[in-house]
């Protein structure tokens, strides 16, 4: 039989007969490989371990080591799960089932809402089905045959009908069911024996408010009981820190749909938790040479046409009219979705000059965006929310150090509250504006201030702004979930069309480039993350109450008082626990509301003037004077 080769991941040449298949390549390099190949690459396309390979390819094995594992698994876990439903529901008509992070999920039509017992039978059911090890069969075919296939499955029918005539399409099979699908998946049902079904939800058909109703089956899969357990523990451990459930608990804020949905209203611990926040960050900005703006929340229609806005975002944003007067037409205008314009106008205010770059202004701007009520998710998507922006206006040359610069504080917040974090560089979108030559400078300057400040990046292709390439900073919390938080942005098609410029030293008018950026990004979602990584227990500095004043017994109330105010005068956040309860339950109080410290006055520290201090997690560390207690206290603060 001839023979070709392909090119291994480590540069070498592997011979294997010619018609050879992704698994063949797996097994000529050995037994272990080819029991471990879950799927495979071949010329960079992710494929099944039984698509050919041809002459000259790079062919990559796909194990479970890799990252593109766990992806591939709970797409073929979503088929099983479809097939276990066709099953016991034989008239199910299906939608789409991808995975997701953490999971998988298939949405599906059938006559009556899915139960809790349902959910148990399909697991059940899918058991049966990874036991018999049924292979996924890949079938081409052209659209015809596929609308053929799909007979009385009128969603996979819609979605072949909005393909190309001249398209080939993919099947895949397992046991009884037949899906449309583009694949790769494991190879055989065997494989998916860490699963669970997590529950069922409603989902518009496509997204879509006026289509009809499905409902979305959520499940999760892994490659070892283990890993399944520990995601299932990190869940539980998730629920206790919902930051919906401790902002209840802990007093700091609430939604009230009187107001409307995605509206926070926080309450005065919450208030004096982001107080802080924006006071600390605002030191440091003025620190670094940024100088504060603020801008208003609604402008006339025409910035937001000027900006561009009003064609690429539109239905994200709040327009409305206002009657200019009898005779007149109304005026159009909209609630602010960003704050650049707002420093945009600033800028062009007044006469700029070389001298001038880079001009850094920060701004801590409430915006509106119209957020589709399923995104809706507590402090985390919100519809009304404050970001800390700035906009930096400088020259070609400037952007590199400038964006070091940002990366500079992001390491410093970072840092500060304990986040591990990562970065992501986001390239030109499909839907976008601008020269080819600034994407590609501008793009080139991001990368290359994180090389230079050193820190590693992934490429995300195609998900840049619709007005320039930007970095993400992606961090991880406590209990190991990844969150998008920062960002940095190049822009260089505002400048244009607000039509700023500087003076050069030359005296000729140039135009700046604009820097994006925002570090916590929503004062909202990062109050939000924030509560959920520390469970509550804000650092003293931050924390809403810093102290509480415990007396022992009631004649010692005056005395709490006064060390109150004592604390008060010193900058320390304190109150004083005046309810007739017991000392302990007091303290069991104190806990419950994340309190870092308690000061215990009795007889005894009444005439020492001492306090007896308890810490949150520490307990009892003995007594201090009330000043040196509040110095304590001050240092605590980054």
């Amino acid at each position: 039989m001839p023979e070709i080769f392909v090119t291994l991941p480590d540069g070498s040449a592997k011979s294997v007969p010619s018609g050879a298949t992704v698994a063949d390549v797996a097994a000529s390099i050995g037994a272990r490989l080819a029991a471990a190949a879950i799927a495979g690459r071949v010329d960079g396309r992710l494929v099944d371990v039984t698509a050919p390979v041809t002459d000259g390819a790079r062919v990559a094995i796909v194990t479970e080591r890799d990252a593109e594992a766990l992806d591939v698994l709970r797409h073929s876990a979503a088929h099983v799960m479809a097939e276990a439903v066709k099953q016991l529901f034989p008239l199910a008509k299906f939608g789409v089932g991808p995975s997701i992070e953490d999971g998988f999920y298939y949405d599906i039509e059938i006559d009556r809402t899915f139960t809790p017992d349902d959910l148990g039978a399909i697991e059940e059911r899918m058991r049966a089905i990874v036991a018999e090890e049924h292979p996924f069969e890949r079938v081409t075919l052209d659209k015809l045959a596929a609308l053929s296939v799909f007979e009385g499955q009128p969603y996979k029918q819609e979605l072949i009908a909005a393909l190309p005539d001249d398209e080939e399409l993919s099947t895949y099979t397992q046991g009884i069911f037949t899906d449309l699908c583009r694949g790769p998946h494991v190879p055989h049902t065997g494989w998916i024996k860490a699963f669970k079904l997590m529950k069922v939800a409603g989902a518009y058909w496509r997204g879509d408010a006026d289509r009809p109703m499905l409902q979305r089956i959520y499940g999760t899969a892994w490659f070892s009981e283990k890993d399944l357990q520990a995601y299932i523990t990190r869940l539980e451990e998730a629920e206790k820190r919902d930051h919906r459930k401790l902002g209840k608990e802990l007093d700091l804020f609430h939604f009230d749909e009187l107001a409307g949905s995605g509206l926070v209203f926080y309450h005065p611990k919450g208030a004096r938790v982001l107080h802080e926040l924006i006071e600390w960050l605002s030191a440091d900005l003025y620190e670094r040479g940024y100088q504060e703006i603020r801008t208003p929340h609604i402008y006339k229609a025409d910035v937001w046409r000027t900006s561009g806005h009003w064609d690429y975002y539109q239905e994200n944003m709040y327009p409305f009219q206002i009657d200019e007067g009898e005779g007149k037409e109304p005026t159009d205008y909209a609630v602010k979705p960003m704050n650049c314009p707002g420093a945009l106008l600033v800028y062009r205010a007044d006469v700029r000059s070389y001298r001038d770059l880079p001009m850094r202004l920060f701004e801590f701007g409430t915006v509106y965006r119209h957020e589709k009520s399923g995104v809706v998710h507590g402090l985390m998507r919100a519809r009304g929310f404050t970001q800390d922006d700035a906009h930096i206006f400088c020259t070609g040359e400037q952007i590199i150090p400038e964006v070091k610069a940002m990366l500079d504080i992001v390491k410093f917040i970072m840092d500060t509250f304990g986040f591990e974090y990562t970065a992501e560089v986001s390239t030109r979108p499909e839907k976008s504006v601008g020269r080819d030559e600034d994407w590609v400078l501008a793009t080139k300057a991001l990368m290359t201030a994180l090389e230079e400040w050193g820190l590693p990046y992934q490429i995300n292709e195609g998900d840049g702004a619709f007005y320039g390439p930007k970095i993400d900073i992606k961090v991880k919390d406590a209990i190991g979930r990844i969150w998008q938080l920062s960002t940095i942005q190049v822009d260089f098609n505002n400048p244009e069309r607000f039509g700023i410029t500087y003076r050069t030293a030359e005296n000729t008018e140039q135009q700046p480039f604009m820097l994006h950026r925002a570090i916590f990004g929503s004062m909202e979602r990062f109050f939000g993350i924030l509560i959920e990584h520390t469970a509550g227990a804000f650092p003293t500095w931050l924390a809403p109450v810093q102290a509480v004043v415990i007396p022992i017994a009631d004649r010692h109330l005056e005395h709490c008082e006064a060390v109150r105010g004592r604390l008060g005068k010193a900058g320390v956040r304190a109150e004083v626990y005046a309810d007739n309860d017991p000392m302990r339950v007091k303290i069991a109080k104190a806990q419950q509301q994340k309190v870092p410290y308690m000061l215990v006055v009795g007889d005894k520290e009444i005439e020492v003037d001492t306090v007896g201090v308890r810490e949150r997690l520490a307990g009892d560390i003995g007594a201090m004077g009330v000043e040196e207690f509040a110095a304590k206290v001050l240092a605590e603060r980054p």
